[in-house]
């Protein structure tokens, strides 16, 4: 057999060959997949737009009712403030409007994560929105609110921007106030109160607490059932938001009704000469307000050691206020009481002793007050304790004495 061998340039000339074929084929190779690459990215944006365009509520509408609705939804639905009784499907609970002036007062806040919530201070001065400071009036009450129709007059035909209401009554106590009143769904979550007992303090702070939650709240008025407006809106408005101090009653008392109601238990926080006493009935300036509502320290002294015959609500505030702010108070309430008769509750006015005179000797008792850097001849704004038969006689007076 013949065989014809190759010589050595034949064989790599074959070799040669092979590699240049398999270079084009791996360069056709990268050449489709680039192009198939960009294929798929042109076809990829084509169809975002398409879902981004053409659906753009339909998309989010449709995932989230196919979507179970988590555990909580079940349990409890929430309103424009994020508590109950409605929900937030049209509203934004997170917007400006809803975090600045809670429209709804139904919350299921502890007393201390309401503490928390309303201690809190913006750092940056300047309001985002147009503030118009506003009186905050807390009514602490332990059933109905019998001078109700006289409040509604007195708050008839005013800027509702310029105040705001709220009220704490005993659980189980249902106030049903119109729809269209000022009253309505004002009530905030409450808790009992015993008189003589730290408790009262605790309704006050609660009151103070809700009402902080609103940004334009800026002077905050304690009332009970038996309060009554002496002047009208105007007049108490402006001396109040012209104020440069706070109205809390505060003075040493060193009979055995004042300083006898020290407990040595105190020292070394409250010595003897911080303890000062007090009407409860208070008028005062929101920073104070965030104080009180922020203490932890002194309060629970007076949980503590403040027992019944020491009356906490007569002490706390007056000695808190001494101890640390008083020179941003006018040591004097603006809330008339008669204690002439002497005893542990002062006079009731009836339907009898409702007259002109009357209110008229509360407006002008002859002295004159501090307020700011002068002197003023209106030293009270309110006054009580009224009974529920001087109603009519009060509305009688309502226009043509009281302003209203």
């Amino acid at each position: 057999m013949n065989y014809k061998m190759r010589g050595r340039g034949e064989k790599d000339e074959f070799v040669f060959k092979d590699s240049s074929i398999g270079l084009i084929r791996l360069l056709c190779f990268l050449i489709l997949f680039v192009i198939g690459i960009i294929i798929g990215l042109t076809s990829s944006s084509h169809v975002d737009r398409y879902f981004i365009t053409s659906r753009p509520d339909n998309f989010y509408t449709d995932y989230t009712t196919a979507a179970p609705a988590p555990s909580y939804a079940k349990t409890a639905t929430y309103d424009q403030n994020c508590s109950t009784n409605s929900n937030c499907k049209n509203d934004d609970c997170l917007s400006m409007e809803s975090f600045r002036m809670p429209k709804n007062l139904t919350h299921r806040m502890t007393d201390n994560e309401l503490f928390w919530r309303a201690s809190m201070v913006p750092d940056k001065p300047e309001y985002p929105f147009d503030r118009v400071p506003k009186l905050a009036f807390m009514f602490m009450t332990r059933g109905p609110l019998p001078f109700l129709p006289l409040w509604e007059r007195f708050f008839r035909g005013q800027d509702e921007n310029k105040y705001s209401i709220y009220v704490h009554s005993n659980p189980g106590v249902r106030l049903d106030f119109e729809n269209s009143s000022v009253f309505y769904q004002r009530q905030i979550p409450s808790q009992d109160v015993k008189w003589g007992t730290v408790t009262l303090v605790d309704a006050e702070r609660r009151l103070l607490g809700n009402a902080l939650l609103d940004f334009s709240n800026d002077r905050f008025i304690l009332l009970s059932e038996s309060c009554i407006p002496i002047y009208n809106f105007p007049t108490i408005y402006n001396y109040l938001i012209g104020s440069t101090h706070s109205f809390l009653d505060s003075y040493d008392d060193p009979s055995r009704y004042g300083r006898g109601r020290y407990s040595r238990r105190m020292k070394p926080d409250i010595k003897l000469r911080d303890w000062r006493k007090g009407s409860q009935w208070f008028e005062i300036h929101r920073t104070i307000g965030i104080k009180i509502i922020s203490d932890t320290k002194y309060y629970n002294l007076f949980k503590s050691y403040c027992l019944p015959s020491c009356y906490p609500d007569e002490h706390y505030l007056p000695t808190f206020m001494h101890m640390f702010y008083g020179g941003l108070n006018a040591n004097r309430t603006v809330t008339y009481v008669d204690w002439s008769l002497g005893g542990p509750h002062p006079a009731t006015f009836g339907a009898d002793d409702v007259t002109e005179n009357l209110i008229r000797s509360i407006r002008n008792n002859g002295t004159n007050c501090a307020y700011n850097k002068g002197k003023t001849s209106i030293c009270f704004l309110f006054a009580r304790k009224f009974s529920p038969s001087a109603l009519d006689s009060l509305l009688e007076l309502a226009s043509s004495l009281l302003g209203f």
